[in-house]
């Protein structure tokens, strides 16, 4: 098994190999452009969507 400093070298060298137009992994803002492209598609599925997440969130979460 590993230890901790071999393991750090190791990813270390996996971030020098990659090739120089290479871009590091971002799945967040991989999500957030995707659902950005979605709604300028599809402007009425995203407002349906919104509306019913904030019934719900409405009906369960009262505050009276």
């Amino acid at each position: 098994m590993p230890n901790k400093t071999q393991a750090t070298e190791n990813s270390k060298n996996r971030v020098a190999d990659r090739p120089a137009g290479a871009q590091a992994i971002q799945p967040t803002a991989d999500l957030v452009e995707y659902m950005q492209d979605y709604a300028r598609e599809r402007p009425e599925v995203v407002a349906l969507w919104c509306f019913g997440v904030g019934f719900v969130l409405g009906w369960k979460l009262k505050f009276w």
